[in-house]
């Protein structure tokens, strides 16, 4: 009976942690719609219509720098994290 409640748990804990998920998915989509429509509209401000190509190219460029020195500092924090964790998690069993 109480591997059947642990199990019941663990199944109910792997739905709230895929749903949290999903939520903040969501929720990232609607902030990065909002922040590309702003960036997309302060460009053209700086650029103007004119050059509505070169504008757009520039944004790509801007964003995609961001993103990906972003993703890497992300990426190296959560790895250091882990690497703290699992020093933290053999001295413990010492």
């Amino acid at each position: 009976m109480d591997e059947l409640k642990n199990k019941a748990k663990k199944l109910q804990l792997e739905i709230l942690e895929k749903l949290s998920q999903l939520v903040t998915a969501g929720l990232g989509l609607v902030a990065a719609l909002a922040w590309n429509t702003f960036i997309q509209d302060l460009f053209k401000k700086i650029f103007g219509t004119q050059s509505d190509l070169w504008a757009k190219f520039g944004y790509a460029v801007v964003v995609t720098v961001i993103v990906v020195v972003l993703t890497l500092q992300i990426s190296r924090t959560v790895n250091r994290l882990k690497e703290e964790i699992k020093v933290e998690n053999i001295e413990d069993k010492k």
